[in-house]
């Protein structure tokens, strides 16, 4: 148990005096990582956020574990309940994952408080392998960030068999989400057998895993860098030198005007790097909301235009 305080205290992600809200799910890790923000800050400046997005059976029995925990903690709980619109399309869990931290960025603004979630290295080798086989590139590999804006994750450092082996010890029970063992997530089937068949390989697999994405992340840094002296502040760059350059490091230029110009990721915009160099004076769409356009021989990029809806007539017309 001590093991997973000194962990979290040494992260500096839960800081002394601050504030913070936990995103309370009521499954193992939520509920270490509310109890050990009370112990690190005290109960008086921690409180919860629980969303209720009523999608399975067991949601109200959920809502009550987390309620009565807090009550048990002197914790003030937040219940949000909501339902998916009728007839909304696209991936569910990312629906879920997006109320889930729209509301609680609101709730912690509200209180000057941190945004605590309860993930731990063990989910972070779970998605730094799903993203492995999902989307190129080296971002990929990166996993996810400690700290992002208010949104803090203090639990990185711990695995999922020390946030159970804390609950244990302290005499908290969870609720166990059905969702995360079924097949039809694929992060259910990344836990269920990914993970497993390498650590069949190497019982050290999760800890390589998790240890390779800090030091990408650490190496990203360092590009980040590279990336700025390259540009000196400009979001712009003449082809010809941008053609001169390291392959490597004119698709990173490439990928940073893009993201740039639309304020959002956009890993398809360096793949393009070959059309890009041959455009010559004009203009490319290159994905996601990205479009590069030369003239001169200098490179822009700016957002795609969105297109006319072909039942409003023109002005022109």
């Amino acid at each position: 148990m001590g093991d997973v305080l000194e962990r979290v205290h040494a992260s500096g992600l839960l800081p002394a005096g601050g504030r913070v809200i936990v995103l309370l799910s009521g499954g193992r890790d939520s509920v270490c990582l509310l109890d050990v923000a009370c112990e690190l800050l005290g109960g008086g400046v921690v409180g919860a956020l629980h969303v209720n997005y009523g999608l399975r059976e067991e949601a109200a029995d959920d809502e009550a574990h987390c309620v009565a925990l807090c009550e048990r903690l002197g914790v003030t709980l937040t219940v949000h309940r909501t339902a998916r619109p009728a007839g909304a399309r696209g991936n569910l869990q990312a629906w879920a994952r997006d109320v889930r931290y729209g509301v609680g960025a609101q709730l912690a603004a509200q209180h000057g408080a941190l945004l605590a979630a309860g993930h731990t290295a063990s989910d972070q080798a779970e998605t730094v392998l799903y993203r492995l086989a999902s989307s190129p590139g080296r971002r990929a590999l990166l996993g996810m960030e400690p700290r992002r804006g208010l949104l803090v994750r203090p639990l990185l450092a711990v695995t999922r068999a020390q946030t159970t082996a804390w609950c244990e010890a302290r005499g908290l029970a969870w609720r166990e989400d059905s969702a995360n063992t079924t097949d039809r997530f694929a992060r259910g089937r990344v836990r269920g057998h990914l993970l497993p068949a390498l650590r069949a390989v190497d019982a050290r697999a999760e800890e390589n895993v998790v240890r390779t994405a800090a030091l990408l992340r650490d190496e990203a840094e360092v590009l980040e860098q590279v990336v700025d002296t390259a540009l000196g502040g400009s979001d712009f760059i003449a082809v010809d030198r941008l053609a001169a350059l390291p392959r490597a490091l004119a698709r990173l230029i490439v990928r940073r005007l893009a993201e740039q110009a639309t304020g959002a990721p956009g890993a398809r915009a360096a793949a393009r790097l070959d059309d890009v160099l041959d455009l010559g004076d004009g203009a490319l769409d290159v994905g996601d909301g990205a479009r590069a356009s030369v003239t001169g021989g200098i490179l822009r990029f700016e957002r795609t235009p969105a297109r006319p809806d072909p039942g409003v007539p023109s002005l022109d017309t």
